[in-house]
This record gives C-alpha cells, sequence and structure tokens, in this order.
C-alpha cells in the first residue's frame, strides 16, 4: 500500500515501495488538463505539454534530452481530459538527478519562440491529417454533439484557427495558472523509502509557492441526441453511436464499466461476435466508456461496407440499447466481472503502472482507497443494476456517420 503525505505548499506526495527491481517511476499529475480550455484556445494543453520540454530557464531543449538520454532514463509530458502529467522512470541511484530536471521542467520553462514556431506547425500538420480520416471525422463531429460548448467536446488538438492563435504568452499564463503546487500530486513507487522519497520531493518541490489558485468551471454539457453525416468517397463507412454517460463518482459508473466490457472489450465482446462473426457487418466494430471527472460518453462504433451502413447503424443501437429489456445472464456478467477485474490487476504491474493509477485516482479526487472500492462495486454488480442503468442511459443516441453518397442516403 502506498503512504500519503501532503506538503506545506499543497502537493500531495504518494510514495509506493517496490523494491523488487533497481527502477524507480514518478508521476507530477496537475489538475485540470484539457478540461480548462475555452473554444478559442483549444490545443492549448496539448501544446503546452509539447513545449514543456523543450527549454527551461536554466537549459535548452538539447540539453533536457542529453540529460535524460545519457543515463539510459525516460521523461516525457501528456494531457488529457482531466489531469496534465509529467512521467519520468529511472535506475535508482539516477532518481534524485531526474526529479530535480523534473522540478526544473516544471517549475521554469521558457515556452521558446522558434520551438512554439515549430510546434505550431507541426500540429496544424496533425490536425489537417486527421480531417483527412474518416474516423476522426466521425468523433470529432459526435463529440459536438454530445458536449456542446463543453471541453470534452473539443479536439485535444485544437483547430487550425485556435493553434494558429495561441501564443508565448497564452503558455506563460496557462503555466502560472495551472501547474501549480497546490493542483500537484507526486506519486513515486519503486526501489525507494517513503521518509527517502518524501525528502526528494521536498528538495525538488517544497520551496515552490502557488499563485492564487485558478477555480475551474466549466459550462455545462449540451447534448443534442440529432444525427450528423459527412460525406466522403471512401468503400467502408464510419457509423458511430454515443449516449451521455455517468462520471467517475457516480454510483452508476461500475454497471457501465460492466456494460463496456461486455459490448466492446476484446474479440469475445457482443459487438464483435454478433455483429461482425455471426452477421459480417464489420470491418472493425468496439465500444468504450472513459473515466471522466465530469459527464462522460459510452461509444459504440463500426466500419462497415457502404451498402450495410444502414443496417450497421440498426444493429449497434440493438445491441447497446436491448439491454434495457434483456438482463445479463449470472454467466454473462461472471465472465464480465472476472474479465475487467483481471485487466484491472494486470494494469498495475510495473513501478510505471502503479505511479500512474495511484496518482490518477488522487489527482481525479478518488483517493488510494478507491483501489479497493473499485474491486467491491464491480464485485457487487448484479443483473438488474445492469438493466438499470442500461435504462436509465442507452434512449436516444447522437449518431455520427462518415462515408459515401449512397452510404448516407440509407440513414437519412
Amino acid at each position: 500500500m502506498s503512504d500519503r503525505l501532503v506538503l506545506s505548499n499543497g502537493i500531495v506526495v504518494l510514495v509506493t515501495e517496490n523494491p523488487t527491481a533497481d527502477i524507480i517511476a514518478a508521476r507530477c499529475f496537475f489538475a485540470g488538463g484539457e478540461r480548462v480550455e475555452t473554444p478559442a484556445k483549444s490545443g492549448l494543453t496539448h501544446l503546452a505539454s509539447s513545449l514543456l520540454t523543450r527549454g527551461t530557464e536554466r537549459y535548452s531543449s538539447l540539453e533536457i534530452a542529453e540529460q535524460v538520454e545519457s543515463i539510459g532514463a525516460s521523461l516525457g509530458t501528456e494531457a488529457s481530459s482531466d489531469y496534465f502529467v509529467l512521467s519520468l522512470k529511472t535506475i535508482t541511484s539516477d532518481f534524485h538527478d531526474m526529479l530535480l530536471l523534473g522540478s526544473e521542467i516544471l517549475r521554469s520553462p521558457s515556452f521558446p519562440s522558434s520551438e512554439l514556431d515549430l510546434e505550431r506547425r507541426l500540429t496544424i500538420q496533425s490536425i489537417r491529417s486527421q480531417q483527412e480520416r474518416p474516423f476522426t471525422i466521425a468523433y470529432d463531429r459526435l463529440q459536438h454533439l454530445m458536449y456542446g460548448d463543453h471541453p470534452y467536446g473539443f479536439s485535444s488538438l485544437g483547430t487550425e484557427a485556435s493553434v494558429s492563435a495561441i501564443t508565448r504568452e497564452d503558455l506563460v499564463d496557462f503555466h502560472h495558472q495551472h501547474l501549480c503546487p497546490d493542483q500537484m500530486v507526486v506519486s513515486i513507487a519503486g526501489k525507494i523509502s517513503s521518509a527517502q522519497a518524501i525528502a526528494l520531493v521536498e528538495e525538488a518541490f517544497g520551496d515552490w509557492q502557488s499563485p492564487q489558485s485558478t477555480v475551474i468551471t466549466t459550462p455545462n454539457p449540451n447534448f443534442q441526441p440529432l444525427l450528423v453525416t459527412h460525406q466522403q468517397d471512401t468503400q467502408q463507412a464510419i457509423v458511430m453511436i454515443g449516449y451521455p454517460a455517468p462520471s467517475v463518482h457516480s454510483p452508476d459508473y461500475a454497471a457501465i464499466k460492466i456494460i463496456s466490457t461486455y459490448l466492446g472489450n476484446g474479440l469475445s465482446s457482443r459487438l464483435f461476435v454478433e455483429l461482425r462473426e455471426k452477421r459480417g457487418l464489420a470491418y472493425e466494430v468496439s465500444a468504450f466508456y472513459p473515466t471522466r471527472l465530469e459527464t462522460s460518453q459510452f461509444v459504440a462504433y463500426m466500419g462497415t461496407a457502404s451498402h450495410n451502413t444502414g443496417t450497421a447503424l440498426a444493429g449497434l443501437r440493438h445491441e447497446c440499447e436491448r439491454l434495457a429489456h434483456t438482463p445479463l445472464t449470472t454467466e454473462e456478467l461472471s465472465t464480465c466481472k472476472s474479465k475487467l477485474l483481471g485487466q484491472y490487476a494486470l494494469g498495475k504491474q510495473t513501478n510505471s503502472q502503479i505511479a500512474q493509477v495511484y496518482g490518477w485516482y488522487e489527482v481525479m479526487g478518488l483517493g488510494l482507497e478507491f483501489d479497493r472500492k473499485f474491486v467491491e462495486a464491480i464485485e457487487a454488480v448484479t443483473e438488474a443494476d445492469v438493466q438499470n442503468v442500461a435504462q436509465k442511459y442507452f434512449t436516444t443516441p447522437a449518431i455520427s456517420v462518415v462515408g459515401s453518397e449512397d452510404a448516407l442516403k440509407q440513414i437519412q
């Protein structure tokens, strides 16, 4: 089990001693992530993540890379829907130096203008490339129907217009407002004692003081159960449906996780077996339910031949919505629980995985006890619970379809 301590400046430190390998992994989480963006500045979090390691007040981008690579360590940053994280992994003897480098990157990024110009061009190229991919087009349009002006509905890369308008001052403001010690969780796992780890975090971050805290406020999601289409001359059509789903803090969370496992997890899932193996409708088919701090979504999608588009849409809806009146069998529910909890256990094997999972619990406001409570919640789900949440959430979806003219004629 992890030890937990809060430093005087608000930083939460989690330490999991795991001496089986001479490796230490750390995650430095910050609450917020893409959830703090506005439409005019969408993509700001991704851009900040990309640029954070490109230079500090003391080191250039090359010097940072040399420090990391010369000892075979790893260091990187990532922006997610609800958090921002810096990750590092190294052998035990080099952890002190790597943590100090991580501190320099987090506390004193310089956001060089030359690096910003380069990253902006690369991001715009990625946006243009994604706009040619049927799946991305379908998903982006579905997100607008699911969330409206809520930041969860924005593309993580932003738009060409928003990325072009982001300035160095915007990045400095983002850093000042959202990468603050009172919004920070440091999660460490590996061959290190709690006392040693906390002393190192104190050395690296203990004198870092927060400016006045920024209160994160977001608009309410504006769900629109409508159909949107995009014509693209491809042989394969992408059919995607989305239902509003509960946040991780909802009592319905565990039952929806069971449904997600049942419908879309792997080659034995209901959608794969029924729509691909038995009916031959799908090139690919799956479902997912992201764990979110605010209103989430349950999305099912299929890639199908153009002439099957209408049938594919009806099949996706049927398999999701049938759960409202056709309960899982005892055997189906037991199988889903075993699969879900088995994958959950396998996701906490390495020091990097442990540091990630425990830090994520904390930054999401779940606490370390969620590790136990999640397993208990999954084990407690009944067939009636699954049917009740299906009735509650799986009613009328938002629908997004990308395909040829002939494909779109089948659903309009």
